[in-house]
């Protein structure tokens, strides 16, 4: 690709708010007359017979299809040879960020359209061409990408308000740190997702989602612990889900996601939500820019009051030793956003940085 070219990308259709499920139809049935929907059992317990029904008032035969609820490359293959069964048009990948890459992965590898269908807002993946897989120790592989971004994607914030707290958490936590990687790309002139130099666009979604985060996050959490849909909820739910997708795939990563690969390379940051794991690694990118005291501060403010973690401890990492901060260090810099920053980093960089902050 030419090195001056600007690249935009997203889903063809956003559709948020409470009842959308009920509503998706129209916008499903110019992708084909069937379908499969893939999700975990309780996700299928929460959705599927509703999903099925309203595919089928406007023709669309849709077949469920359960995963494990783990996404590693056998279970993918698994999946989709059950999946390639029904011939289908399109693939609906509904739950959280497993659910959704795993109908990804699926729909990768069938040559089929993508809808996805989040039931709790804890990251980012419904909006992004992106899946990531693991291992069976969850540890994370690979990150593939399809060859284009998701066909619909469907918010139902009735049903979000449902999922737990400690989600929604995850989901502001994902999507605070894009300012700051999409940034920092910027600053370097990185490439994005979509093998392009980032436009303008990206670097004012990531600002408008950290700002809406600021301004409305904690008022948010608040409403999701009463399951109540309120215009925050709406606009924290349209920043961590469309917002901070649209901001990374066009602007690009740095530290902090780069960070995921050695984080879920150690005991407890493996099991930590990916949000929860990437808002701690802010805290280092923020360590390795050099802020000052006063606005980690002010971050780390922000944070206590929507529930994300501010040490390796509050990540499930009590007593984390020398030996697995340098695991963690290392294992970052195998991912290839550690490259997008101001200066070149070393593993021993990140370690310092990590020792510089709370344990």
């Amino acid at each position: 690709m030419s090195d001056n070219l600007r690249v935009f990308g997203g889903p063809g259709r956003y559709v948020q708010g409470a009842g959308a499920i009920d509503a998706m139809g129209r916008f499903l049935q110019p992708l084909g007359a069937s379908a499969v929907l893939i999700a975990d059992r309780p996700v299928l317990d929460l959705v599927g017979a509703r999903v099925v029904k309203v595919c089928a008032d406007v023709g669309v035969r849709c077949e469920p299809v359960e995963f494990s609820g783990e996404i590693t490359l056998a279970e993918i293959a698994r999946v989709a040879d059950v999946a390639r069964g029904f011939a289908p048009a399109f693939v609906i990948g509904a739950g959280g960020g497993r659910g959704i890459d795993t109908g990804k992965a699926v729909a990768d590898r069938l040559g089929a359209r993508v809808v996805t269908l989040p039931t709790a807002a804890s990251n980012d993946a419904p909006t992004s061409k992106l899946y990531a897989v693991y291992d069976e120790r969850h540890r994370l592989v690979q990150v593939d990408h399809m060859a284009a971004s998701p066909d619909v994607v469907v918010v139902d914030t009735a049903v979000i308000v449902t999922a737990p707290v400690r989600m929604f958490s995850a989901g502001i936590g994902d999507a605070v740190v894009k300012r700051f990687e999409v940034a920092q790309c910027f600053g370097v002139g990185a490439r994005n997702m979509f093998g392009g130099t980032g436009c303008r666009a990206a670097e004012a979604l990531a600002e408008l989602c950290y700002d809406t985060l600021r301004s409305r996050g904690v008022a948010a959490i608040e409403a999701v612990r009463r399951r109540e849909v309120t215009e925050d909820v709406e606009r924290v739910v349209e920043a961590t889900v469309l917002h901070s997708g649209l901001g990374f795939e066009s602007g690009g990563l740095s530290i902090a996601h780069a960070m995921t690969r050695g984080l879920s390379a150690v005991r407890g940051a493996r099991d930590a939500l990916h949000g929860h794991q990437v808002a701690y690694a802010l805290l280092v990118q923020l360590a390795l820019e050099g802020r000052d005291q006063a606005f980690v501060g002010d971050v780390a403010t922000f944070y206590r009051a929507t529930d994300l973690p501010l040490s390796l401890t509050d990540l499930g990492m009590p007593d984390a030793t020398d030996d697995e901060i340098d695991v963690i260090a290392a294992g970052t810099m195998t991912a290839p956003h550690a490259r997008n920053f101001q200066r070149t980093l070393s593993a021993a960089d990140i370690a310092g940085a990590m020792r510089s902050i709370a344990r």
